[in-house]
């Protein structure tokens, strides 16, 4: 490799960068791509391969490590929307460190032949870029140049039409099908960064009626009814509480078998994902930008005290910054919690016994909100018993998520104090063919508000359908009424 001449080496990348427009057109969703999406994609793989080649020296493996770096990113892709229903985004990329942090999370989504692929791979590739190194500093420099160059190409391609009027709005599965992979990554960081903060809301939380509001966000709580078609797998706790609710309903989320962070976001700020733009595909990524919105911070200039609990890793999502800058004043995290009993994650009944013990503490306006994790994927179907429709795993898990709800609503109102109750699911599962993305995405919600004698307030009996945004007004509403 190390003696081609300049003229077979323009020939091999010519062929390689060829090799990367093929390899695009595997990605998902497949269509013609666009000229525009062609010129961004192959920048975009010169300025991969001058990174390559000004960091080891070899042009060739600069090449070769650029076309296995699109391969790779058109796997994971494909891998994420046949378990998401959604692409790559260029807000994944961001969640790097967080998968090598929390592996668990990702690796059981992904099939062993890709896992084994991938650590052969990068096993090759890390013997290549080590045998393959030119210690000359000539060839540094031009990688190095072929780096700047390409980015510079990038930068005023972005200013230029017709460039700079792609992908104007989110729209992810027509951009990409449209312009490619690596251009819909770099068109819609390009919209991202640019996007800007919305307006400040300093108003508090004007009179509040209850003094004591729990929020539990449910890992992957939806209703089995409806996710596996069948009236015997009816939730008691979920349908006890339909009939006591202040207001239920479906809860519209946008994301399938992931993204917990949309929805807590929604919840937390009120923002609709319309007027977050290319942010609402990670929005806690500009989150800090955001926190005059979040309900904590409007109670806390109405006097009260909030609390976040979450057993897991608050660094995850930046929950450890975000939350206190939104009005939480404590972060209650993992070590607050009874370590679990079976399973790999804190239980759901563990979590309601903080949430209850803080209650009980409380002798101030209270707003505490949970996010549970016990019902984490994977849930394997029940395809070796013949039911392949149905998942065993998950309707363990689930139920113990109504259990908990069931609990929460009898021991909040045996405090006799004006309270409300919101219990949602984030998401729905994906269950490889069970449960699977290109259907219905929404989950159920139940707030209840209590009277200081623990009894029901009776609210609109019809369900009705809101998005993360519109239950955080709603919620806000139920404080006040």
């Amino acid at each position: 490799m190390k003696g081609l001449s300049a003229l077979s080496l323009g020939t091999i990348i010519g062929g390689l960068l060829l090799l990367t427009l093929l390899a695009d057109m595997l990605v998902r969703p497949r269509g013609r791509r666009s000229l525009a999406g062609c010129w961004l994609h192959i920048w975009i793989v010169l300025a991969t391969a001058g990174l390559v080649q000004a960091l080891f020296g070899n042009a060739m493996v600069a090449a070769l490590v650029a076309l296995a770096l699109v391969v790779l990113l058109g796997v994971a892709s494909n891998a994420k929307r046949a378990v998401m229903g959604e692409a790559l985004l260029f807000s994944d990329l961001s969640m790097l460190a967080a998968i090598v942090r929390h592996p668990q999370f990702y690796v059981a989504a992904v099939p062993p032949w890709q896992l084994a692929a991938l650590l052969l791979g990068t096993t090759g590739l890390s013997t290549l870029l080590a045998w393959q190194f030119v210690s000359a500093l000539a060839p540094h420099l031009a990688g190095l140049a072929q780096l700047l160059a390409a980015l510079l190409v990038l930068r005023i391609s972005l200013a230029l039409p017709p460039w700079r009027d792609l992908a104007p709005v989110p729209d992810a599965t027509a951009d990409l099908s449209r312009h490619g992979l690596l251009a819909s990554l770099l068109l819609y960081w390009w919209r991202w960064r640019r996007s800007a903060d919305p307006a400040l809301n300093q108003a508090a939380l004007l009179a509040p009626t209850a003094d004591l509001v729990v929020v539990v966000q449910c890992e992957s709580f939806a209703d089995p009814v409806e996710l596996f078609g069948d009236p015997a797998l009816a939730m008691p706790g979920l349908a006890a509480a339909r009939r006591q609710a202040w207001a239920q309903g479906r809860l519209m989320v946008s994301g399938f078998g992931a993204n917990t962070m949309r929805t807590e976001y929604g919840l937390i700020f009120g923002l609709e994902e319309e007027a977050l733009g290319f942010r609402r595909y990670d929005p806690y990524l500009t989150a800090l930008s955001d926190v005059s919105h979040a309900l904590p911070a409007r109670l806390g200039r109405a006097g009260w005290r909030s609390l976040f609990l979450h057993p897991h890793d608050m660094g995850f999502y930046r929950r450890d910054q975000i939350m206190p800058a939104a009005g939480f004043a404590e972060l209650v995290g993992p070590e607050a919690f009874a370590p679990p009993a079976e399973g790999r994650y804190v239980s759901d009944d563990a979590i309601a016994d903080v949430i209850m013990a803080r209650a009980r503490a409380a002798t101030e306006p209270s707003f505490m909100m949970a996010v549970t994790i016990e019902n984490h994927g994977p849930w394997p179907n029940d395809k070796a018993a013949g039911h392949s429709r149905q998942s065993s795993a998950y309707l363990k898990l689930v139920a113990r998520g109504d259990a908990m709800l069931t609990r929460l609503m009898a021991e909040l109102a045996a405090l006799r104090r004006p309270a409300v109750l919101l219990f949602y699911g984030d998401h729905r599962p994906s269950i490889p063919g069970a449960a699977e993305p290109g259907g219905d995405r929404h989950t159920p919600y139940v707030l209840l508000r209590l009277d200081a004698n623990g009894q029901p307030i009776a609210g609109n009996a019809e369900p009705e359908d809101l998005t993360p945004a519109q239950l955080h007004h709603l919620l806000a509403a139920a404080i006040t009424a």
